[in-house]
């Protein structure tokens, strides 16, 4: 069990060792979004602006100008709320090559309450021309995804979280823009996750197949560009359609995938997430269950 913040924090402090040109802001937070490892090893390329995310990310888009590897990292509701007009003016109309890791995005920050539980972000982020999102469910994909960003050019927004989740790849695993992972080959259904939902969509894969119902789980790592071949594959091999995520239903991965499927194959899918509602203080585990965000859950929708 890992966050995926904390593996942002020690893939950091890696690929620091290893390049000099890797430049690292954050904006009062690094303790929370563990750049603090990467400042400890590196106080010279680390660079903590302060409570002001908006000149973060225009100091940190003129230190990527530079040629320099930038990653710029606040709470998710900091990144895509207070700063949105400089990520969309400065780093995506400049076409500015820059990391903006977002830390704490949904409801799984918890006791934190509705007003830092980023559940719009996805959706802000994904309708920026030129953007990259992106979202790891574990500590391998984090330092797999952040590994390929290094080599991918523009902005790109990643998309992490607070509480610890299962590791569920392995060494082994591939990651690429604009790909998927798929966990195994049921044709009787499939439940499109995302970040900390992944995990959660595979313990209701398990709990099917006891039933002897066989089912499949994608993992929408990427965003935007999304998978859209896999998306219409499974329309077309599976009866049932559900996504699961922690954030809104409007805008978010079920949005995507209900774009795809209209275009290219349509069907229906049920969508799990954040209804029309802010979210609500509590412990994270327990708003997951209010909020439906459970293997019950998604059983009792493939069970109907």
């Amino acid at each position: 069990m890992k966050s995926t913040r904390k593996a942002y924090g020690e893939f950091l402090v890696e690929e620091g060792k290893k390049d000099n040109d890797i430049m690292v802001f954050d904006a009062d937070l690094a303790m929370a979004t563990c750049t603090n490892m990467f400042k400890n090893e590196y106080p010279n390329r680390h660079f903590d602006i302060g409570i002001s995310e908006q000149d973060m990310i225009g100091t940190a888009c003129g230190m990527a100008l530079s040629g320099k590897k930038v990653f710029a990292s606040t709470f998710a509701i900091f990144m895509a709320g207070r700063a949105y007009e400089q990520i969309r003016n400065t780093a995506a109309y400049s076409h500015v090559n820059i990391n903006l890791c977002a830390t704490h995005a949904g409801i799984a920050v918890g006791e934190d309450g509705p007003t830092h539980q980023c559940i719009e972000d996805i959706a802000l982020m994904n309708v920026i021309p030129t953007m990259k999102v992106l979202c790891p469910a574990d500590d391998i994909s984090t330092k797999k995804i952040l590994k390929f960003c290094l080599n991918e050019s523009g902005p790109k927004y990643i998309r992490l979280g607070r509480s610890e989740v299962p590791t569920i790849y392995n060494d082994e695993s591939n990651f690429k823009l604009g790909g998927s992972n798929v966990f195994g080959t049921g044709t009787d259904g499939t439940i499109f996750a995302v970040g900390n939902t992944v995990g959660i969509a595979l313990e209701a894969k398990e709990e099917l197949a006891k039933q002897g119902k066989d089912f499949r789980v994608v993992d929408l790592y990427s965003i935007k560009p999304v998978d859209r071949n896999t998306i219409v594959n499974c329309a077309k091999e599976t009866d049932i359609l559900v996504s699961i995520e922690d954030h809104s239903i409007i805008g978010g991965i079920g949005s995507i995938v209900s774009n795809v499927l209209c275009e290219e194959y349509p069907k229906k899918l049920i969508k799990i997430g954040i209804e029309d509602r802010f979210g609500k203080s509590g412990n994270y585990k327990e708003l997951y269950k209010l909020f439906g965000f459970t293997k019950e859950h998604i059983m009792e929708n493939f069970n109907n």
